[in-house]
């Protein structure tokens, strides 16, 4: 449907009757009072209590939304939306829609993303639960802000507005909760001019509880942002992994280190190491893997250094360098097992000849590893490499 529409004020509604009507009353005179050329939008997620009903007689339209969720009812009533330019926000009455000037401003100004934010605009007495305000709400957005460089600090608010053409151009998937997080990463990724302006949030007024789950859709968005950044998820814990992995291998390479008169670390320590080494070496290989499935099924915005550090690492680079380590293992292996023999396969001196079976068993996963990552993320790029030769 062509947009025709200055603005849509967009809400989701699951049974919200007790509710429904205030915030459509007040949308509306935000409307008539700035003269902006708009509608009102129910978009209902299957309610069952009258709310469709509601929202004719205050002369809102409804776009019914069959498949359940809070992403599934957005992104059905951004599809049916009129507007060029969409408002968001729930119909608990929480939201002040008699008050969005400052996001019709943004939005007139050139930004394509506008984000409330409830900590600067104000928080009334029992809007927000204690954990959600000090806990939830704070950690996501401080983790968010973090993984992807978000000008936003209030991740979560409800009440946000967009250029309708420029969010629908991002592909939005997710059908949960998790949709608030997904619209600001994937705007924030794709270079979306993002900005945030101050709003508040009252008690709703409701007499049942809300929809929101605090630990399940807590838990949803967290997934989300971890999935969506392979670097913080995979490759950041693995240079961690095989930085102390490393370091701590090669202290102890040619023998035991005194770390004080009574504290010596020597063999067992170098075992720790070498487990570093192959956990770090996994992790990393995982963030190349999901990195390049994200970026070849549109999860994740391609990027040009990426994708430049791919074309090095061929199948057949990285199956040389497997076959280096796994060299280097069998060597050390050999190695070991000719001193056992030098001893008429009698006792050994652990100290030494351990670290030489830690060595060799240590490249030869890590060389096998690495050989199988190889391949795994040659068969997973070639749907890219089919698209390409579509295309071309």
């Amino acid at each position: 449907m062509t947009a025709s529409l200055e603005l849509t004020i967009l809400m989701p509604c699951l049974n919200e009757a007790e509710t429904l009507a205030v915030c459509i009353r007040k949308a509306r005179a935000y409307l008539d009072r700035a003269g902006i050329t708009g509608e009102v939008l129910i978009a209902d997620n299957g309610s069952t209590d009258g709310s469709q009903q509601i929202a004719i007689a205050e002369g809102a339209r409804v776009a019914p939304i069959p498949q359940r969720g809070y992403g599934a009812a957005l992104m059905g009533g951004i599809e049916a939306a009129q507007g060029r330019y969409v408002i968001m926000g729930d119909a608990d009455d929480s939201y002040d829609f008699e008050h969005l000037d400052a996001f019709v401003a943004r939005l007139r100004a050139g930004d394509q993303l506008v984000m409330g934010n409830r900590f600067k605009g104000g928080i009334a007495p029992g809007a927000m639960p204690w954990h959600h305000k000090y806990i939830g709400n704070p950690v996501l957005s401080t983790l968010g802000r973090l993984f992807f460089k978000t000008v936003p600090s209030d991740f979560h608010c409800g009440l946000r507005g967009f250029d309708r053409d420029a969010i629908r151009g991002l592909n939005l998937r997710t059908t949960g909760m998790e949709f608030a997080s997904e619209m600001l990463v994937k705007a924030t990724l794709s270079g979306l001019r993002v900005s945030e302006v101050p709003t508040t949030l009252k008690p709703d007024g409701r007499s049942r509880p809300p929809h929101l789950r605090s630990f399940r859709d807590g838990w949803r968005h967290l997934r989300f942002l971890l999935v969506f950044s392979p670097r913080w998820l995979f490759l950041y814990p693995g240079y961690a992994c095989l930085t102390v992995g490393l370091f701590l291998g090669g202290l102890l390479w040619s023998g035991p280190v005194n770390l004080s008169p009574t504290v010596q670390i020597d063999v067992h320590t170098f075992l720790v190491a070498a487990m570093l080494v192959l956990v770090g070496l996994q992790a990393v290989s995982f963030a190349v893997i999901s990195r390049r499935f994200a970026s070849s099924y549109g999860f994740i915005p391609p990027s040009a250094r990426f994708d430049r550090i791919l074309e090095f690492l061929t199948l057949e680079r990285l199956l040389i360098l497997a076959a280096v380590l796994i060299a280097v293992g069998l060597g050390a292996l050999f190695w070991g097992f000719g001193q056992w023999a030098a001893r008429d396969f009698g006792p050994l001196n652990l100290s030494t000849t351990m670290r030489a079976m830690i060595v060799a068993l240590t490249t030869l996963v890590a060389g096998t590893q690495l050989a199988l990552t190889a391949f795994m993320s040659s068969i997973m790029n070639i749907p890219l490499m089919e698209r390409r030769v579509e295309i071309n």
